[in-house]
């Protein structure tokens, strides 16, 4: 949070009621310099409020459902 734009917004910004405001934190995120590693947070912490790393609760429960579904990507051994 040190280095995202939210710093520079009240905290009640990216934990909207509405979906207006989803997509007025959103627009905040989508120019933000540490959106990924934001989202990679929340989604490692299970956190299921609020706009994190440009997504909404529901688009994270969605990229959850999608990773766990994925296959794990194959690992080759060098010898």
């Amino acid at each position: 949070m040190a280095q995202g734009l939210c710093r520079f917004e009240p905290p009640s910004t990216f934990f909207p009621s509405d979906g207006v405001g989803v997509e007025t934190a959103k627009r905040i995120c989508a120019a933000c310099p540490v959106k990924e590693p934001c989202l990679e947070y929340a989604l490692e912490h299970r956190i299921d409020h609020g706009v994190w790393g440009g997504t909404s609760e529901r688009q994270r429960r969605r990229i959850l459902k999608k990773r766990k579904l994925s296959p794990a990507p194959l690992v080759s051994s060098v010898l």
